[in-house]
Formats: C-alpha cells, sequence, structure tokens
C-alpha cells in the first residue's frame, strides 16, 4: 500500500467519524431557522406551566389544578423531565429556548440515527434514510415532550438491534436509557413492547445450544427494563399513567395526532410505504420473521394513528439496516489512523469546531430574530376582554386550552384528553361540531358557564348566534366570545 493510498484511508476514516455530527448540526440549523414553526400547538403552553409549576413547588403534580371541570381529580404528568426542560428554557430565554431545545434534541436523533446505520449501509445510505425519516415525520417536530425523548428512542431500539443483530443479550448498562425515556415522555412503553420481538430475532439466529440461555438473558432484561420505567418520581403509577390515554376509544379518532393515516390526498408516508413495498419485491430482500413482525407492527401504528410515522421513519431504517448492508456491502476503511492519537484528536478538533460554528450561527441568528407563537393558538385580545370582564367559568374551544392555562384562567377542557375522559371531551367535541347541537345549552347550564370563547370558523359560535340567552360580544379571525344575554352590547374586532 502506498503512503499516499494509506494517507487517503485515514482522511476518510477521520471524516466518516465526523458524518453523524454534521448531519445533526444541519438538522440543528434547519429547525433553528424554522423555528417559529416548532411553536404550533397549544399544548406546549400547559407542558411549560407544568414544569414550571414543579420546578418553584419542588414537587410532582398528582392532582389536576388547571380546569374547573376536574379541579382535584388524580391527575400524573408522565413526561415531567422533559417539562421541566421545557419550562426552565422557557424562563431563561423565551421562546427562544424551547426551540433551541427541540432543534437540539432533533439533531441529537439525526446523529445517533445516521452513526448507527453507518455502520451497516455506509454513510450516504445513511445520511439518505436520515433526510427521509425528517421528512415523514416533519409535521410532528413541535416543542413538545416527545421530541425530547427521539433520540432516546432511536438510541434504545439502535442498541436492541445492534444486540440481536450479534446474536447476543443487551448489555445492563443500557437500562438508564429506559429511566430517562420513562421520566421523559410516556411513549415509553413502546420501547418496552419492542424487546419481546428484537429478542426473538436474537435467539433464532443463535447457536441451538445457546437458545435457551439467551433467551432467559433477555427475559431478565425485560424485567430490568420494566423495573427500570418505574423509576420514576410517580413509580409504578407512570406505566398506568402511559397507557391511559389508549382508552379513550372514540375520542382518539377525533385528536389529530391520534387520528389515523389519511390517503384522500398522496403524503410522503404513503410515498415511504409504496417505496418500501417496491423495494421489496424489486431487489427480493428477504427478512426473518421477527423482522417482519417489527416492520409490520410499526407500519400498523403509522397507519393507526399518525403520531406514529415518526417512529416509523426512524426504526423501520434500523430494522432493515443488517439486511441492506448485506445486499449492499461496504468496502471495509483501514481505521488504524483514524484511531491513532493524531487522528483522534483531529476528529475531536472537527467535532468541537462544527459544534462552535453552530452555537455561533445560534447567537447571530438570535440576535435579530425572536421566535413566536402561531397566532391561530393565542386568542390574545379575547381573553384580556375576558380578564377584564373577571370571567370565572370559561367554555373554551380545546385548541385555546393550553393558553388559557398560561394566563392562570381555569380551563372547560384542555390537551389533556385522558383527564378528562372519553365521554366528556365526545359530548365537547359533538356539541361545538355540530353534529348534536342540542347538547350546547346543556353543558353550558349544567357547568354554569359565564362566557365562551370558541374558534371563529367553527360551527360553535353560530349555533350559540341563535341560542336564546347568549349574545355575541367580540370576534375577530381566530375567537368569538359569547356571553349570557344579560350584558351589554357587541364589540367588534379590533381595526387591523
Amino acid at each position: 500500500m502506498s503512503l499516499s493510498f494509506a494517507n487517503s484511508i485515514a482522511v476518510q476514516g477521520r471524516a466518516r467519524a465526523l458524518v453523524p455530527l454534521c448531519v445533526g448540526a444541519g438538522a440543528y440549523l434547519f429547525f433553528l431557522f424554522h423555528g417559529d414553526t416548532l411553536l404550533q400547538d397549544s399544548d406546549s403552553f400547559w407542558q411549560i406551566k407544568i414544569g414550571q409549576w414543579i420546578l418553584d413547588h419542588r414537587a410532582m403534580p398528582t392532582i389536576d389544578f388547571y380546569s374547573f371541570t376536574r379541579t382535584g381529580a388524580p391527575w400524573i404528568s408522565t413526561s415531567w423531565l422533559s417539562q421541566v426542560a421545557f419550562a426552565f428554557s422557557h424562563a431563561q430565554w423565551g421562546w427562544a429556548g424551547p426551540v433551541i431545545l427541540t432543534a437540539a434534541a432533533v439533531a441529537l436523533t439525526v446523529a445517533i440515527f445516521v452513526y448507527l446505520l453507518d455502520a451497516h449501509i455506509g454513510a450516504p445510505r445513511a445520511v439518505l434514510f436520515a433526510m427521509l425519516a425528517l421528512l415523514l415525520s416533519i409535521h410532528h417536530v413541535l416543542a413538545r415532550p416527545h421530541i425530547l425523548a427521539l433520540p432516546v428512542m432511536v438510541a434504545w431500539v439502535g442498541l436492541l438491534m445492534v444486540a440481536a443483530n450479534r446474536r447476543s443479550a443487551p448489555s445492563w448498562t443500557w437500562l438508564p436509557l429506559m429511566a430517562l425515556w420513562a421520566n421523559l415522555h410516556g411513549g415509553f412503553v413502546l420501547g418496552l413492547a419492542l424487546i419481546g420481538p428484537i429478542s426473538l430475532e436474537a435467539v433464532e439466529h443463535a447457536e441451538k445450544g445457546r437458545r435457551l440461555a439467551l433467551f432467559m438473558r433477555w427475559v431478565l432484561f425485560g424485567i430490568g427494563a420494566l423495573i427500570a420505567s418505574c423509576c420514576t418520581p410517580y413509580g409504578w403509577r407512570t406505566l398506568q399513567g402511559a397507557t391511559n390515554i389508549l382508552s379513550l376509544g372514540e375520542l382518539l379518532t377525533l385528536i389529530l395526532e391520534w387520528m389515523p393515516a389519511n390517503f384522500a390526498t398522496f403524503t410522503s408516508f404513503e410515498g415511504a410505504l409504496l417505496a418500501l413495498i417496491a423495494f421489496g419485491y424489486y431487489r427480493g430482500l428477504v427478512l426473518s420473521a421477527p423482522r417482519i413482525f417489527l416492520i409490520l407492527f410499526l407500519t400498523w401504528s403509522a397507519l393507526s394513528h399518525v403520531r406514529s410515522i415518526d417512529a416509523f421513519a426512524f426504526l423501520v431504517p434500523l430494522v432493515l439496516a443488517k439486511p441492506l448492508g448485506e445486499m449492499f456491502p461496504q468496502p471495509a476503511l483501514d481505521a488504524a489512523g483514524a484511531e491513532s492519537w493524531p487522528g483522534r484528536t483531529l476528529t475531536a478538533l472537527g467535532a468541537l469546531m462544527i459544534v462552535a460554528a453552530s452555537w455561533t450561527s445560534t447567537s447571530l441568528y438570535l440576535g435579530h430574530h425572536r421566535f413566536t407563537f402561531t397566532m391561530t393558538q393565542t386568542p390574545v385580545v379575547a381573553v384580556d376582554l375576558l380578564e377584564g370582564r373577571k370571567v370565572q367559568r370559561v367554555f373554551n374551544a380545546y385548541q385555546f386550552g393550553g393558553y388559557l392555562i398560561s394566563r392562570d384562567i381555569p380551563v372547560f377542557v384542555d390537551g389533556r384528553a385522558e383527564l378528562y375522559g372519553e365521554k366528556f371531551v365526545m359530548d365537547f367535541f359533538k356539541a361545538t361540531e355540530g353534529k348534536k347541537p342540542e347538547l350546547l345549552p346543556r353543558l353550558l347550564d349544567e357547568h354554569k358557564i359565564d362566557a365562551t370563547l370558541l374558534v371563529a370558523d367553527a360551527p360553535g359560535p353560530q349555533i350559540l348566534d341563535q341560542l336564546k340567552g347568549w349574545k355575541r360580544i367580540y370576534a375577530d379571525d381566530i375567537a368569538v366570545i359569547h356571553v349570557r344575554d344579560s350584558t351589554e352590547g357587541a364589540i367588534a374586532a379590533p381595526a387591523k
């Protein structure tokens, strides 16, 4: 081997080591510069409010104290650590804090994802899969706890697949990842559920004489993961709280992120499914039964609930990585140069330069840009009016609940659907969306409502316009206010 060729291989090895960090930095800067798109879900308001309450009281919430319809009802926060992180960052830097935190979580997710795939399919294909995963999940990238848990999900499943590929059991040192996931977001139950089928992949390809012993090691690891998931301030109740949302039945079809996938118009998810099927037929991709089950399970989850598309986008490639690597073998690079002391030093310096450049870009951008929450979720003028009138009980739209909580106004309903239950929220939607308008006056009287705050283009305000005893007093492009008919005349929307 010539000296120049050896140097070329060493340079390639060092450059390859920096690929995950480069891709992560690119993803971070992309979402930072489009940070306003991360602030489009009113749940962010109550997530931050709860996190701030935890910081102020040095305690964990066990009951509801933000609504007047469920005051004192049992409720726990299965995302308390994410909420604290968002609240702290928001207190320090305003909305820039949650945006930076979210962008950094996406960056870490992509970096881990590319690193895991690179070992099997090479850096170029790994980067391509990362771009496709971001494209599929981009509409669910919001300043909310599930994004902070995303890198943990990818790392957890990636490490389990590494163990399965090696026909060995997972290391017990990985269990803290499950504990971290359980404190960040309730989606950790997915990580527990995947242990079973991934263990079958390891056992199926192990030598016959050691299959039983290997299976028992996976069983013990699964028990350890279950115990680790209960290492939260709520203990075993974390499991119950994380699964409560799944008991909402019909209501899940009305909550946007829990709706089933809609193929009425062509989407990137539909394209990904068709491409996966076409590739399997064209290349004759052969998979083991456990891998087939994993892909079918992740596909079913994404078809059932659009919020699971991000799991499909990031986990399916991890399941396919080893079979794809066998179909497209990569030339091995001699890593001796990269592993030497000068090589490691140059790689570390390169990494520091990438991080420094990202932070400098962040500082420069924040110097002339102020992040703001989307106006469609923040009826500022309408809420100012309600506060001026000292209204006590507001019948609010579902998407306005988070903003009202941030303004310390007790809500009728908000994004914590598991707190209110299926029937309560279903009656609310049926009454305000015109499916059962006769329910609306009953709900208003039953809960002694003083005023309503509903979405301007929804059927609810039109129903109230015709309802005896209620009068419209304010309307703009975002919200409409009705009060009992004993009050003074209507107030027009302010001139723009």
